[in-house]
């Protein structure tokens, strides 16, 4: 019997399997979430689709393929088969989505739709595992053991009808993360029971070994692997949530109202509420109007008061006596006044006492 060892590169191998694990049933059951909400028919069928790659994907099969990393045989090379390889990553997102399309398509027998799908895929993840493993050429022969075999496809199942409850059930972001951390733990307890049940007789090489090495399926293995997280990633951070889907009703409902006048308005969320419709006024009877009245201004016509008479001198008798005082003030000041004439000399401002006209005096 040749010596085996699982972890030849150290805790380095089960710590990224298990991180992988639990990221790829993290996504997974994200996608279950918003596959329950989704309101068509092809909306579902798009998160079945992503929930498959993300579990039976990254969660399970990607997984596998790095704990087999760490995999080595003492005295022999190991080499991949490309194709049974490829086959095995098929099988596990076949697999898991058939069971998730039971689980959760269905209407009716709930518990029994999670039991069969959960027994459906749970065979399936087994299947990969055992054609991974069918994948791996080295110098000898491998041996299983029937009870540790058996142990890991009975693993398998009850770990693929737990993730069916889980994907049927958690919503809170929190109780999200628990169950993929306890899924990683059962993901990788079913891979690591498989690879203990087997046994390596080694032999002298014949010929040399076909396939790919580890690090050569590494590297576009790990391209691959980014590219669909980062994907998931994006699907999920793209689409439409239901605060989404309901303020795009809410703006679908007022386009709607606006276009119809007299409509009520639309409240958030796409719901119709009626508006308030003001009570009616009273209607006024129309006094008839005669035709002598209409002819008549509707304004009251112009009172003109009459002014009373005057008592005192008329504007005549005052400009007279007016005349009279120049005249009397100059003849006693200057000498006789002439109307009309003045000596030359400039002008003088008139004073407090004749403040009201302009006289012409001449320099003393």
């Amino acid at each position: 019997m040749a010596e085996i060892h699982h972890l030849s590169h150290g805790w380095v191998t089960p710590t990224v399997s298990y991180a992988l694990s639990v990221l790829g049933s993290l996504l997974g059951l994200v996608c279950a979430v918003r596959l329950r909400k989704a309101p068509t028919g092809g909306g579902r069928i798009w998160w079945l689709s992503l929930a498959a790659v993300a579990i039976g994907g990254t969660g399970i099969w990607t997984m596998h393929f790095v704990a087999m990393l760490g995999f080595d045989v003492v005295g022999s090379p190991i080499r991949y088969d490309v194709g049974l390889t490829a086959a095995s990553a098929i099988i596990a997102v076949v697999a898991v989505g058939i069971g998730l399309s039971i689980a959760l398509l269905g209407t009716g027998a709930r518990r029994l739709r999670i039991v069969i799908g959960g027994v459906l895929a749970g065979l399936g993840v087994a299947a990969m595992h055992y054609t991974g493993m069918a994948a791996m050429r080295l110098d000898g022969s491998i041996d299983y053991s029937t009870t540790r075999v058996a142990m890991s496809v009975a693993i398998a199942v009850v770990a693929a009808t737990v993730a069916l409850w889980l994907t049927m059930t958690v919503t809170k972001p929190l109780i999200i993360f628990v169950s993929a951390l306890i899924m990683g733990i059962a993901v990788n307890g079913m891979h690591f029971t498989g690879m203990s049940a087997m046994s390596v007789r080694t032999q002298a090489p014949i010929t040399p070994l076909a396939g790919a090495t580890a690090s050569q399926l590494l590297i576009p293995i790990g391209v691959a692997v980014i590219f669909g997280v980062l994907g998931l990633v994006y699907s999920l951070m793209a689409a439409p949530t239901e605060e989404d889907r309901a303020g795009l009703a809410y703006i679908a409902a007022r386009q709607e109202a606006a276009m119809r006048p007299g409509a009520p308005a639309p409240a958030f969320g796409g719901t119709r509420t009626p508006a308030p419709v003001p009570p009616p006024r009273p209607v006024q009877p129309v006094q008839p109007v005669h035709p002598a009245q209409s002819a008549q201004p509707s304004y009251p016509p112009p009172v003109v008061t009459p002014l009373p008479p005057s008592s005192g001198p008329s504007l005549g008798e005052r400009l007279s006596s007016l005349q009279a005082d120049l005249a009397a003030e100059e003849e006693a000041d200057d000498g006789p006044f002439i109307p009309g004439q003045r000596e030359p000399g400039p002008r003088r401002m008139p004073t407090t006492d004749s403040s009201w006209t302009f006289r012409d005096r001449a320099k003393k």
